[in-house]
């Protein structure tokens, strides 16, 4: 539930909210699964940070703040709930963090952030 799907050829992702059968195919190629990645290698840091603040969290991309360059940046950070989904985008220049409010009684079970260059990584409160 909630696969992120990439072209091969021109790089759109789609977002799975019901997996189903068949294959999904875009620019006439087979689309790629995106995997989550959730351990830091070397010096990437592309974790998302997972802080609580009133009524949220407040998500930054690495315990050192991610390259936000137009070569390499943080595309977009998501944050799955219980009940909820919410997306940030970002574009070269930006800080690679956002405050969520979190509704009342809802749980964030996971946050995933996409990188243009080193793909997705994700990791849970």
């Amino acid at each position: 539930m909630l696969s992120l799907y990439s072209c091969p050829v021109c790089n759109k992702i789609i977002l799975v909210v019901q997996d189903g059968k068949g294959e999904l195919v875009c620019c006439n190629k087979p689309m790629i699964r995106l995997e989550e990645k959730t351990a830091d290698a070397g010096k990437e840091k592309h974790l998302p940070v997972i802080e609580k603040v009133a009524g949220g969290i407040k998500v930054k991309v690495g315990a050192v703040p991610h390259p936000m360059e137009k070569e390499h940046y943080i595309r977009w950070v998501e944050v799955i709930g219980d009940t909820f989904l919410f997306t940030q985008t970002f574009t070269p220049g930006n800080a690679p963090e956002k405050v969520f409010v979190v509704p009342p009684g809802g749980h964030v079970q996971k946050v995933r952030a996409l990188c243009n260059v080193h793909g997705l990584w994700a990791a849970k409160p």
